[in-house]
């Protein structure tokens, strides 16, 4: 298998739970492949370079196996690599969260109906994830 539709290889590599959410990420612009917006039937090979923004973070991989067959997890992480500045700055962001929440910067409780529409006005959410 030389490609594959970069929603399956999402799907499969398990950055996503379903397909229909990972093929909603393109359709927003959430995906870039070599650094134009990717479509959900666009195909993937290996030597690829995508960059996925999902409720985990943003990743920048390089695609090393284009599969579209979901396995245990440990199957699906052969499938790319992912950079040292993506891991690196993953990690600052989860400190800084850590940091805000230690230091007292989100409100206890359940958020009211407009601190829910300023957070996903803040994070651009439009879709179910």
């Amino acid at each position: 298998m030389e490609s594959v539709r970069i929603d399956k290889w999402l799907w499969a590599a398990r950055f996503f739970k379903t397909r229909s959410l990972a093929s909603d990420a393109c359709d927003i612009g959430r995906i870039e492949a070599n650094g134009h917006r990717a479509k959900a039937s666009r195909d993937i090979k290996a030597g690829d370079t995508l960059r996925i923004t999902n409720e985990a973070g943003i990743f920048t991989v390089e695609v090393l196996l284009p599969a579209e067959v979901r396995g245990p997890a440990t199957v699906a992480q052969t499938y790319y690599h992912e950079t040292d500045e993506s891991r690196f700055e993953r990690a600052r962001v989860a400190e800084e969260r850590k940091t805000m929440l230690a230091m007292g910067g989100v409100a206890e409780g359940r958020p009211t109906k407009q601190d829910r529409r300023q957070l996903t006005k803040l994070r651009g959410r439009i879709h179910r994830f």
